[in-house]
């Protein structure tokens, strides 16, 4: 399972998440950052809304592995135990 994190260099809320997510220990995911600045579409589709958190690979209602599910933003507030708990139910379904 990985995770897909939409970032752009020098966000203060894009490090503050990337640092509760490689701080969790209980779940095994890959991490994988996207600077928005490196492709145009990335960078028009999520200029004003980053950091962003997709769940990649996970199987969809036909069984097709590999696309990507955006997952709700956690709140800059959210501990690394609540991130944790949020991921969790995420990855159960």
């Amino acid at each position: 399972m990985r995770l897909i994190l939409y970032s752009k260099p020098g966000c203060h809320l894009c490090e503050g998440l990337q640092e509760k997510l490689e701080q969790i220990q209980n779940l095994s995911f890959e991490l994988e950052i996207r600077d928005i600045t490196t492709r145009e579409d990335w960078f028009s589709a999520y200029e004003y809304e980053v950091p962003v958190l997709y769940l990649s690979n996970h199987r969809d209602a036909e069984g097709t592995e590999g696309s990507e599910k955006p997952l709700p933003r956690p709140s800059p507030r959210v501990n690394v135990q609540q991130l944790e708990q949020m991921l969790r139910k995420y990855l159960a379904n």
